[in-house]
């Protein structure tokens, strides 16, 4: 899936600043690695011993490296818009990051593995708390849909006005459609949104 051409002249496009959260080990280096149409930054570190007894790694056992700070990557819509995607660290040790990361956002995903969907839970407390819209990418590892989407919301007690989408972070046509969610979730929200600044 090719991106719009970023080169259109005229006046700057509208950045939107986009945060992809949730818990660790649930897809977000690879959902923004997948649709960035720029080679993503990424704070990765090796998993060492000195994590056995913080992070937990049941059902994630194929893990080798985890987020120490942000993912950084961007798509340009179409000459009016390009989004910044900013994939946040999952483990509880690092979310005072996200007071500063969520600074500017206009929206978020937050992306759930149904195997463990209570990783998840801090990151839609978070976004409830803090009035950010977001949608919920439900990211079903190896193609695996063990729970219908109504089972999932139930689960995570979402409100009825949030989306929810079946996805597959690998796939960037598939992390696409959760970012279109996303934009379709903000405009209906408010139907003229001013640019926030982008931090």
């Amino acid at each position: 899936m090719d991106y719009a051409n970023s080169d259109h002249g005229g006046a700057d496009p509208l950045a939107v600043k986009v945060l992809i959260a949730g818990g660790f080990g649930v897809g977000k280096t690879t959902m923004v690695g997948a649709v960035s149409e720029v080679a993503p930054l990424h704070t990765e570190e090796y998993l060492t011993h000195a994590g056995i007894g913080v992070d937990d790694l049941e059902l994630v056992d194929g893990k080798s490296t985890t987020t120490v700070a942000l993912d950084f990557g961007r798509i340009t819509i179409n000459g009016e818009l390009v989004l910044y995607l900013f994939g946040t660290p999952g483990q509880e040790r690092f979310w005072f990051m996200w007071n500063d990361l969520v600074d500017g956002a206009m929206g978020a995903i937050v992306l759930v593995d149904t195997r463990r969907l209570d990783v998840s839970f801090a990151s839609i407390d978070f976004f409830e708390s803090r009035g950010v819209p977001f949608v919920v990418g439900v990211n079903c590892f190896h193609g695996v849909r063990d729970r219908t989407a109504q089972e999932i919301r139930a689960a995570l007690d979402l409100d009825p006005g949030v989306p929810l989408v079946l996805c597959d972070a690998r796939d960037r046509t598939s992390g696409r459609d959760v970012l279109l969610a996303l934009i379709d979730h903000l405009m209906a929200d408010q139907p003229d949104p001013s640019p926030h600044a982008v931090s």
